[in-house]
């Protein structure tokens, strides 16, 4: 069965009020609840904010760290999910599930194929 990357997309400029806040946990736990019940979910979680990240890169041979996220623009990655589908219609259904739980896009981007070794 494949892997797919389910990508919460969003700006944290204008968070939603905190009584659509508090429907939209409800709503993705639902989904979350549902994906493990079907042996769909592999991996998920929300992220901190851009600020609190850290980017890491090797220049000239040395390591740089850099305070932000890698790219400086309103939207960022704001959560994500790993799951496991038998296609993509079936992991797009799951995104649309997603989307209207978090009230954001959500991106699907399948995994690459493991080489056999």
């Amino acid at each position: 069965m494949k892997q797919y990357m389910l990508a919460v997309h969003g700006t944290h400029e204008d968070p939603p009020p905190a009584d659509v806040m508090e429907q939209m946990f409800v709503d993705v736990d639902k989904v979350n609840k549902e994906l493990v019940e079907t042996g769909a979910w592999v991996f998920g979680g929300g992220l901190m904010e851009p600020s609190d990240a850290t980017v890491v890169r090797v220049e000239r041979g040395q390591v740089m760290l850099t305070d932000g996220p890698f790219v400086e623009t309103k939207e960022q990655l704001g959560g994500f999910w790993v799951i496991r589908a038998e296609n993509l219609d079936e992991a797009l259904a799951w995104a649309e599930k997603a989307t209207r739980a978090c009230r954001s896009p959500v991106e699907v981007r399948p995994f690459q194929e493991e080489p056999e070794s």
